[in-house]
């Protein structure tokens, strides 16, 4: 297996473990939060999708599904269009709400095809590409992939969760 096609089946494992996550679930179990302090299944689901959304725009030098494709007007939050989720308080975490798991899933999917295009055209080399020089040392777009594969991992599973929890209240 190469490298274009190991990375694609990563991504494409995050894919399953996000509509596991969110199928079916109504608005209610979505932005259901276990406590004041907890993630919601949304937030949980928007913030990973905008993070891969980021990261894999600045490092395929494309725009951001969430601007091109006017998922930051469908989902309306009160915040500038730049936020990933990264560092919200509980207060803008409560903030992320919405009304479908169509929603979430359909900018997801919209990243991930983003995601699999850009993977699937790379070849070893490319991974040695530094594309973030503020770390020591810089990053370069492999350990940028895994970090992205790892963080989605952690958030779909965590959103997965609370769906548990909240399946069996």
């Amino acid at each position: 297996m190469n490298c274009a096609n190991m990375l694609a089946e990563a991504f494409e494992r995050v894919g399953e473990a996000v509509h596991a996550a969110a199928e079916g679930l109504s608005a209610d179990d979505l932005n259901a939060r276990l406590d004041d302090g907890a993630n919601s299944v949304s937030w949980l689901i928007w913030h990973l999708t905008r993070v891969q959304d980021d990261h894999i725009a600045d490092a395929a030098g494309t725009g951001q599904v969430w601007h091109t494709g006017g998922w930051a007007d469908r989902f309306g939050l009160p915040f500038d269009e730049t936020a990933t989720g990264y560092g919200h308080s509980s207060e803008e975490v409560a903030a992320v709400r919405v009304d479908s798991a169509d929603l979430l899933l359909g900018y997801y999917d919209a990243v991930h095809e983003q995601t699999l295009g850009f993977v699937r055209g790379l070849d070893g080399r490319a991974l040695d590409r530094i594309v973030d020089e503020a770390w020591s040392p810089p990053v370069t777009l492999g350990v940028r992939l895994i970090s992205v594969i790892a963080e989605d991992l952690q958030h779909a599973g965590q959103a997965a969760f609370v769906r548990g929890v909240r399946e069996r209240t």
